[in-house]
């Protein structure tokens, strides 16, 4: 039994500790200075999940957690802004490392953490960057040439009635990080940089016309990788139709992203939370395959779910079983894995066989 330290106990942090502990392989610490005993109670007594009540941002005290307990690996679950401290910690106490940002320049600083470590650095193992990243790669592999790789995703209220159509299901800082950082992308096989909000453009999928737009973050380090490689590469995140009109109005005509603490002040006053919502996965890829020019696409619809007695929501379930199974593979492998791990390097068919990848199926 591995003993891994969840940091953060938000919506998917508690989901993560959850999924670990109702297996054997896991001792789950979860470190929240937030969460109450109460929050725990679905599970049970005793509580498969050992919580501590601890401010991550107290180096000391972290650390002191760590030697008494044994802790192995430490799986970040704070806002992107916390993850080069983790980072550090981890770096200097030889554990494993993983986390969900979406933050392009919180990973390079991961990345430096990971250049001489001896132990794993995985960073971006959410859903987008993450799992999408995985499965771009694997299509990829399935062409001699490759011209465009489409990379499509969407966290989206089943009901939405509101004016801008949406509802919050997850960080409100992360939504405001993508809608408003510059975004990367590939354009004639040329690793670029595009604007957040642009490139707008719809998709049909069973039937529903969608809009999708430039987001940062969600392609993860495969533009870095495949750079000079492909000829197109983007990102895009989907929402119903009129959205990124009214976010273009309050972010830039409104100059919000230059005030950001205001914007989310708007946007949490303003938008209901839900646990019904969908998550949209839509990633396709064009090329050469025997001389002949083919199309693959991958399209997925996740809904919420029950686990242990409790229902949770599509995008809980589709980051933090992401997470997971990065971590169980991770963990488990029979190659040794040290330094840097990036998303791609991963097997969609060891991913989707993995127990935690089966709640994409």
């Amino acid at each position: 039994m591995q003993d891994v330290l969840v940091a953060g106990g938000g919506k998917i942090g508690m989901l993560v500790a959850v999924l670990l502990s109702r297996t054997a392989d896991y001792k789950v610490h979860l470190a929240d200075h937030r969460i109450k005993l109460d929050d725990l109670s679905f599970l049970g007594t005793p509580s498969p999940i050992q919580h501590v009540t601890l401010d991550i941002a107290d180096k000391d005290a972290l650390k002191n957690y760590i030697v008494q307990h044994d802790i192995k690996s430490i799986i970040s679950c704070l806002p992107y802004f916390c993850n080069p401290g983790v980072a550090e910690i981890a770096k200097e106490n030889g554990l494993n490392y993983f986390d969900l940002t979406e933050d392009v320049n919180v990973t390079t600083k991961v990345k430096m953490f990971a250049s001489d470590a001896a132990t794993a650095f995985v960073p971006q193992c959410g859903l987008a960057p993450g799992f999408i990243s995985i499965v771009a790669n694997d299509l990829m592999q399935h062409f001699t040439q490759v011209n465009a790789v489409l990379m499509r995703v969407g966290a989206l209220p089943v009901h939405p009635n509101n004016a801008l159509k949406y509802a919050l299901t997850w960080s409100t800082d992360g939504l405001i990080n993508e809608y408003g950082n510059p975004c990367k992308g590939i354009v004639r096989k040329k690793e670029v940089t595009l604007q957040p909000l642009e490139g707008l453009e719809t998709i049909t999928i069973d039937g529903l016309v969608y809009e999708a737009f430039n987001t940062s973050g969600g392609l993860g380090t495969l533009a870095d990788s495949y750079n000079g490689l492909v000829d197109t590469m983007n990102y895009k995140t989907l929402r119903y139709t009129g959205h990124c009109k009214k976010m273009r109005l309050l972010m830039n005509d409104l100059k919000l992203n230059e005030d950001r603490e205001i914007l989310k002040k708007i946007l949490e006053k303003a938008l209901p939370r839900t646990h019904q919502d969908v998550v949209l996965i839509y990633v396709a890829v064009n090329g050469y395959r025997d001389g002949e020019l083919i199309e693959e696409t991958y399209v997925k619809k996740i809904y919420p779910k029950s686990i242990a007695g409790k229902l949770w929501s599509a995008i809980q379930i589709t980051t933090a079983a992401s997470a997971c199974a990065v971590v169980d593979l991770v963990l488990n492998s029979a190659i040794p894995r040290k330094g840097l791990v990036l998303q791609e390097s991963i097997s969609l068919q060891d991913f989707i066989n993995n127990r935690f990848g089966q709640y994409y199926l």
